[in-house]
């Protein structure tokens, strides 16, 4: 069905192929994940067997070059995915973070060593990928981290924690930021990519952390006590990670946005939809001018961040979405979809309250969209800083 107020529009960017990505995206996730929906939400995260069935059908790394196991796309084929499966209201698989983020940091600063031995387990979803920047009292400072990474012959040893790190209790792969010069702030933090096992000496994965939201999506606490990293494991030079982060966190910014819009579109869908089947003093709801009016509101906002959005998306592709211009997008975004669900919403009155209908875990799930990624007040501060 398509989105009211979004009739007839296309991006300028959508190639059929992108079309057939979609109908399979959608397939996989309507038939294959959804059904366990429930289940997932009470184990707290996904089933690696999903990953792994992602990666059969060709899902995972659609930006990877197809030497490396991927798909030999671009963005627009991950926001595509990324798309379907926001829309389609599936929270349990992390692809945002393994697709969207970790293969891209491998792909731009991996060597070819590097790219060979560990892009094909994330594309064939044999192996899951988290980053960790986070820290317990860090939050979107990433200066300030103080997991350190000494060297010691071929190998760094790692001392620290991270939090609130999506796939965290899952991960295989973890692209990890670590400070190896504490003395050189900035230009001292490095990344280093850790391959996990929870039989690795050193390395201990925290509990699930317990949230309002995404609760079929695993967010732990990740702790590091003199774990051995060895030196070929550094992405990039040694003190490169603060820059490297710098210039990866626009996309991860547009990942986030292309989330925020596919559920306002999602939201508006179903209003409109419970609004002309629910009647209240003997007719419509859509026929109330309120609701026509909350909706037409909603509509409208929703038309001009999916327009907002694909010029991103678009200059993304091209390599010209700067850094300014990515903030402004995750806060209009994410705040957009935070005020379009909540007024979705309240057009199911006591029934929206209800988790029974989609509505009310959507209105969960969109908080933190405000929060990771960097705060939307650190967004507003990178905005101004260009005024």
């Amino acid at each position: 069905m398509p989105t009211p107020g979004l009739d007839g529009y296309a991006p300028a960017w959508l190639k059929p192929e992108h079309a057939d990505l979609a109908a399979l995206a959608r397939d996989f996730f309507t038939e294959q994940v959804l059904p366990h929906a429930e289940r997932l939400e009470r184990q707290g995260h996904p089933d690696r067997e999903h990953y792994r069935r992602a990666g059969e059908l060709g899902l995972l790394g659609l930006s990877v070059p197809e030497e490396y196991g991927g798909g030999g796309g671009d963005f627009t084929h991950e926001a595509v995915l990324l798309h379907e499966q926001a829309k389609c209201g599936e929270g349990s698989l992390g692809l945002a973070v393994h697709s969207g983020i970790v293969t891209g940091y491998l792909c731009h600063y991996g060597t070819e060593e590097q790219k060979r031995r560990w892009l094909p387990g994330l594309c064939g979803g044999d192996l899951v990928g988290a980053i960790a920047m986070t820290e317990p009292g860090g939050g979107s400072d990433l200066q300030a981290i103080r997991t350190k990474a000494v060297p010691d012959g071929d190998d760094y040893l790692v001392t620290g924690s991270k939090t609130f790190i999506t796939n965290g209790a899952l991960a295989d792969l973890l692209i990890l930021a670590v400070k190896t010069d504490p003395s050189q702030g900035a230009a001292g933090i490095s990344l280093l990519v850790c391959e996990l096992g929870d039989d690795r000496p050193g390395f201990k994965r925290g509990r699930l952390i317990e949230k309002i939201g995404l609760h079929a999506n695993d967010t732990a606490e990740l702790f590091f006590d003199e774990f051995r990293v060895a030196k070929d494991n550094l992405l990039g030079a040694e003190g490169a990670g603060f820059f490297q982060m710098m210039a990866q966190l626009p996309q991860e910014r547009l990942v986030i946005g292309v989330g925020a819009v596919a559920v306002m579109q999602r939201a508006v869908e179903l209003a409109v939809a419970y609004a002309k089947e629910r009647t209240a003093f003997g007719k419509p709801l859509i026929a109330h001018q309120n609701t026509r009016m909350v909706l037409a509101e909603c509509a409208t906002r929703t038309r001009a961040s999916r327009i907002f959005l694909d010029d991103c998306i678009a200059r993304h592709s091209r390599g010209e979405l700067d850094v300014p211009t990515a903030a402004m997008a995750k806060l209009w975004l994410t705040e957009g979809q935070c005020e379009v669900v909540d007024k979705c919403l309240q057009v199911f009155g006591g029934y929206g309250y209800t988790t029974e209908y989609p509505i009310a875990r959507m209105y969960a799930d969109a908080r933190v969209q405000k929060i990771y990624g960097g705060t939307n007040e650190i967004m507003k501060e990178l905005i101004a800083r260009v005024l």
